[in-house]
């Protein structure tokens, strides 16, 4: 599992994760203006090269990336003007990331103020380590240009990689601030739908911290301490023998919250690679049918919030994606198997015990009058 994969249903802002990634560079030659003549080679770096922050300019002074008249010098150098500046701009793997690219997802709403989106299991959400292109970032920027202008492509909140479902993105910057506050308000409802491992009993709450596993970095556990207020509510919708159809409805947004918090209620999600139970097993063909899944069985399928711009509130609905569609009814066609086999032994049971009755002798089913003939 690389980085990406930590990147869950919360707001962008929270639990962000260091770049990483090789780094790309190109070449660029100018000369120094004559109006400059007296600046420092550092602050005439930024004037010139506005794009980039002073910080930037100074760790590539540092580094040697900077040449003045073919030498390298200390960026506190004073100009004369004229001076020829050979630089080679480096850039980090997310800047070259935030580029359009032909993505394929499905938009279940748009308007002026913002899209919604129903991601495909797979669709890695925002580049990152491991992922620097195909993302659903770069098919949004491809699709919609005017998202360029929006930090993060107007992205509040995220999925994981191999979570389906309703995902709302902001197309201006008024929208996306007030997104954002709803989010950390609370206010946008997100329910999702997932298949979990084993009988969960009854519906309930889980309210628990979640923070980094102190065992591996790259998971998320219940922790005692410093984590962050993690709850979950949850109803169950069908048992079967072996598994149950869940929907948790997400007060908080921590990152892998329904995984993390199945996994300590004993029911982690069927097909989980990161926090599932390989050892738990149910029929033959229900196994088979989820390892075909190749992902947790989760779906965000429900999505509630105040539209930014009207102030109604609008609410949308995805369907299960067929893979989860697949394993729902190969465990309701074995249930509704061993339901009818049950029936059928209960049936014949209650039929040997009709014929049972009928050979015993009881003498009042006999309750008849002997007279003896001499």
């Amino acid at each position: 599992m690389n980085e990406q994969d930590l990147l869950g249903d919360e707001l962008l802002d929270d639990d962000a994760l260091d770049a990483g990634g090789e780094e790309v560079s190109e070449s660029k030659q100018f000369t120094v203006p004559y109006e400059l003549a007296g600046e420092r080679l550092d602050g005439a770096l930024t004037k010139l090269l506005p794009d980039y922050s002073r910080s930037r300019m100074t760790q590539w002074l540092k580094d040697g990336k900077v040449k003045l008249d073919g030498k390298i010098v200390p960026g506190k150098t004073k100009l004369l003007g004229g001076e020829v500046v050979d630089m080679e701009i480096v850039r980090s793997p997310d800047e070259q990331a935030f580029q359009p690219e032909p993505v394929d997802f499905p938009v279940v709403y748009e308007d002026e103020h913002l899209i919604v989106v129903n991601k495909p299991a797979g669709l890695v959400v925002h580049p990152a380590a491991g992922n620097w292109s195909g993302t659903l970032l770069n098919g949004l920027l491809y699709r919609y240009p005017e998202l360029a202008r929006i930090p993060r492509a107007g992205i509040v909140h995220r999925l994981d990689k191999d979570t389906s479902g309703l995902m709302v993105v902001a197309r201006t910057l008024q929208a996306q601030t007030n997104l954002v506050q709803q989010l950390q308000a609370r206010s946008v409802k997100r329910v999702y739908r997932c298949i979990a491992n084993g009988v969960v009993p009854y519906d309930g709450k889980i309210e628990t911290l979640i923070g980094r596993d102190p065992h591996n970095r790259l998971k998320m556990a219940v922790v005692r301490f410093g984590g962050k207020p993690a709850i979950t509510h949850l109803r169950v919708l069908e048992r079967f023998a072996d598994f149950s159809y869940v929907e948790c409805k997400l007060e908080t947004g921590r990152t892998h919250q329904i995984r993390v918090h199945m996994r300590e209620a004993k029911h982690p999600l069927a097909g989980d690679p990161v926090y599932g139970n390989p050892r738990h097993h149910g029929s033959e063909a229900a196994d088979a049918a989820i390892k075909t899944l190749n992902r947790q069985a989760l779906h965000a399928y429900a999505l509630a919030l105040v539209h930014p711009a009207t102030g109604i509130t609008r609410s949308w609905k995805a369907p299960l994606p067929d893979d989860m569609k697949i394993v729902l009814e190969l465990l309701r066609t074995e249930a509704d198997e061993k339901m009818a086999a049950a029936s059928a032994k209960q049936a014949l049971k209650a039929a040997e015990n009709e014929d049972d009755d009928d050979d015993d002798w009881d003498d009042d089913d006999y309750d008849v009058e002997v007279h003896y003939v001499p």
